[in-house]
């Protein structure tokens, strides 16, 4: 289950939501993650105007997938999705409670999984991690237009 909150300001406000997760609730999340992420981005267009391609929607899933995806194989407990959005980019944000930061391991084209930071950081204008006192945020900015 989550909860979303959206902030009302200017045009030159950033729109944001969030919304927590329980990862011991299945792997269910990630798909209320995707809806999270491609109603947000509707909210976007519809409500503010914003100029989203078909390709950002589908990137942002993308990514919100592979980062909640993380959270719940590494880090059991809550989840916290925050979205931020600038003119011409989102920020997908992921708080879990695990202290360990994410590392993308080589390119090898005959290991099977474990491919998703490397899939993020292709996909991702930037892609980032920082330690909290209880957990960590990892970071990813997308563009919205193509």
């Amino acid at each position: 289950m989550h909860q979303v909150a959206d902030s009302h300001g200017g045009a030159a406000t950033p729109v944001r939501a969030a919304a927590a997760y329980d990862t011991r609730g299945g792997s269910g999340l990630i798909s209320d993650a995707r809806d999270f992420v491609r109603a947000f981005l509707h909210h976007l267009q519809s409500f503010r105007g914003a100029v989203v391609s078909r390709r950002a929607v589908a990137t942002a899933q993308i990514v919100v997938s592979e980062l909640v995806t993380n959270a719940f194989k590494y880090a059991p407990g809550s989840c916290l999705v925050r979205l931020e959005a600038h003119p011409g980019s989102l920020t997908v944000a992921v708080w879990d409670p695990s202290p360990v930061l994410p590392v993308a391991g080589l390119a090898d084209p005959d290991r099977v999984g474990q491919h998703g930071l490397e899939i993020v950081k292709a996909l991702c204008r930037s892609m980032d991690s920082s330690p909290e006192q209880a957990g960590k945020w990892v970071r990813a900015v997308i563009g919205l237009t193509d």
